[in-house]
């Protein structure tokens, strides 16, 4: 088994179809094609910790996993934070942003972008 099909398999997290497609304009507008989006979290916010979703260069204690083209780094360390986390992109006249669906979040802030564990 290749390397990118066990990365694939074992992704903590998850894209949606609008993600992967907001993700590749950002790509495209910002000439950023050669990068990666890094996913993980990071300590602080108003409920313990943030997410972190930006583009960077890969690093050596990150794993990479393919969605459609893009790819995703993200530090082996964060993973247990992430595991069935679904990552979703919304472009409503309300809420517009990525949105972080994570199942181990005991608790969350109220716009989202920090939660606890």
């Amino acid at each position: 088994m290749s390397t990118e099909q066990a990365t694939i398999q074992e992704s903590p997290i998850q894209l949606t179809e609008g993600a992967i497609n907001e993700v590749k304009r950002l790509m495209n507008e910002n000439g950023s094609g050669e990068k990666y989006l890094r996913v993980g979290v990071t300590g602080g916010g108003c409920a313990g910790f943030s997410y972190v979703l930006d583009f960077d260069e890969k690093q050596e204690d990150d794993k990479v996993y393919d969605f459609d083209g893009v790819n995703v780094i993200v530090k082996q360390l964060h993973e247990m934070y992430l595991q069935g986390t679904e990552i979703d992109y919304q472009d409503g006249l309300n809420d517009r942003g990525f949105v972080f669906n994570n199942p181990n979040a005991d608790s969350t802030c109220g716009c989202g972008s920090s939660f606890s564990a």
